[in-house]
């Protein structure tokens, strides 16, 4: 069953609605789920849908022929292949589809483009001349997400603004992902999240019959099983020095957000061999760099500057307890590994992910109207704040810190500071006081809103206090998950 990825369906189905010729190229990471997207776009509509491989040009243009010659064309009465691949596109014109767009997917274009270099020259000689103006819709498809960028879409090449539609998918978000568990709790479908991601070839790899942690030991854990050595696979297939990659997600995902800390944790001496690696996997939806939600222009071009996190959130888990633990489960140590490892340190490691899956929450929100104010810019905030101490000779000290998620208006007058706390017991209301002394006392004119956002509820003084308040509001585990029922 197909899950999700409305919007791309929707953009899909606008361009195949308009009435002139569409080039989309459509791009992302490995097994984010691009080509089952098409498939489901193309599923009720006549369509050719040609998957390149990594082949020689001669066997790729053979293959090419041979699917649009099954299609009842003039050429297939008396041609067995197209002499050449500009024959083969402006057969494209030929589809017998009657009114309807003549609709070609061709996936993995990068590896058609790599066996041929001209590919991009003769199509885009055949769009200008033919094939915009025909009722065709053409769909480039592609992985390599470096190529597609620095190549296919770059002012040099030949396709260069010929493009009507430019899509870049990305992983699923939390609501999308958490319809493949519908019987989950909010709670597990939280952990779930936190183990897999978006990324549907993940996300499917799960039985939603069974529990959360069933299915991390059967599925994950168990060798054999194929997210066992889904990132060896990955990282084999994408990157050239795979051992050096190891070290450097694996030091991300035990704690280290800093350039200089990474290149420590991972042994390499020099910060900007590892700031390139970074830049890598950065570039194939592993990694991400982030900035506090106000930082200015000059800083993000600080090569120094910003911290490094895991957005891949299965990669996170499989160096936090896989690849840690590599020697115990080649061993078949499975049980051993989850309730001694994973089990107790699950909840703690979701709580940075429950932070996310608040921040689309309120994004959701925003969409609906539903916040007391439009931010023009919503996001974690790092840096020097004011700080709850009892030790200190007022009781407060100044001390370097975050905040969960920071809404700011356009006018930078109002603030929604938002807190999230995912933890067995209730959100303090100490803990509400130290979210309110963090940036209020620096900004006296601004006008600021509080969201708590708990799993396990609110203390009572919190619940009173936010009885009437215009300026904190509160949800709880099922507002936040169950929020588009």
């Amino acid at each position: 069953m197909f899950i999700g990825r409305e919007k791309e369906l929707r953009f899909l189905q606008d361009k195949y609605d308009e009435k002139k010729g569409q080039l989309i190229v459509l791009y992302g990471r490995r097994r984010v789920g691009k080509t089952e997207t098409l498939r489901e776009f193309c599923r009720d509509k006549p369509h050719l849908f040609f998957f390149c491989t990594q082949t020689t040009d001669r066997v790729q243009l053979a293959r090419f022929s041979s699917q649009i010659l099954r299609e009842d064309i003039p050429a297939k009465q008396y041609l067995s292949e197209f002499a050449d691949w500009e024959k083969a596109f402006r057969a494209i014109l030929d589809l017998p589809y009657g009114e309807k767009k003549k609709l070609i997917v061709i996936d993995e274009f990068p590896y058609m483009c790599k066996g041929n270099k001209s590919i991009p020259s003769i199509l885009q000689n055949l769009w200008d001349m033919e094939l915009k103006d025909g009722n065709v819709m053409i769909v480039l498809c592609g992985s390599a997400m470096s190529f597609v960028e620095k190549e296919l879409l770059a002012e040099k090449n030949p396709l260069y603004g010929r493009a009507t539609g430019i899509y870049k998918m990305t992983e699923m978000g939390f609501y999308e992902a958490a319809r493949f568990f519908p019987d989950y709790s909010e709670r597990d479908k939280v952990l779930a999240y936190a183990v897999l991601g978006g990324i549907p070839h993940y996300l499917n790899q799960f039985r939603p019959e069974l529990s959360v942690q069933e299915n991390i030991k059967r599925n994950i854990l168990t060798k054999g099983s194929v997210l066992y050595s889904e990132v060896d696979f990955l990282l084999h297939q994408e990157l050239r020095e795979p051992p050096i990659y190891n070290a450097i997600i694996e030091a991300v995902a035990l704690g280290s957000t800093k350039l200089n800390d990474i290149s420590q944790k991972s042994l390499l001496e020099d910060t900007s061999k590892t700031s390139v690696y970074l830049k890598n996997l950065i570039e194939l939806g592993i990694v991400r760099r982030e900035f506090s939600v106000d930082a200015g222009t000059k800083e993000k071009a600080n090569a120094n500057r910003g911290t490094y996190r895991l957005t891949d959130y299965f990669f996170r888990f499989w160096y936090a307890f896989g690849f840690a633990n590599l020697s115990q489960l080649e061993d078949g140590d499975v049980e051993g590994v989850y309730e001694y490892l994973v089990r107790p340190a699950l909840h703690e490691f979701a709580s940075s992910v429950f932070e996310d899956v608040c921040r689309e929450f309120v994004r959701e929100l925003q969409k609906k109207n539903a916040l007391p104010f439009r931010y023009a810019r919503m996001g974690r905030w790092m840096g020097k704040t004011t700080v709850r101490d009892k030790n200190a000779e007022n009781g407060l000290r100044m001390a370097e810190t975050e905040i969960d998620l920071l809404g700011i208006s356009r006018d930078e007058k109002e603030y929604l500071v938002g807190e999230c706390k995912f933890k067995h017991s209730p959100f303090a209301y100490a803990e509400y006081l130290d979210t309110k002394a963090k940036l209020a006392p620096q900004k006296e004119k601004a006008k600021f809103y509080y969201a708590l956002f708990s799993e396990s509820g609110f203390d009572d003084k919190i619940m009173a206090e936010a009885q009437g308040s215009e300026s904190l509001c509160l949800y709880d585990l099922e507002a936040i998950v169950d929020f588009e029922k």
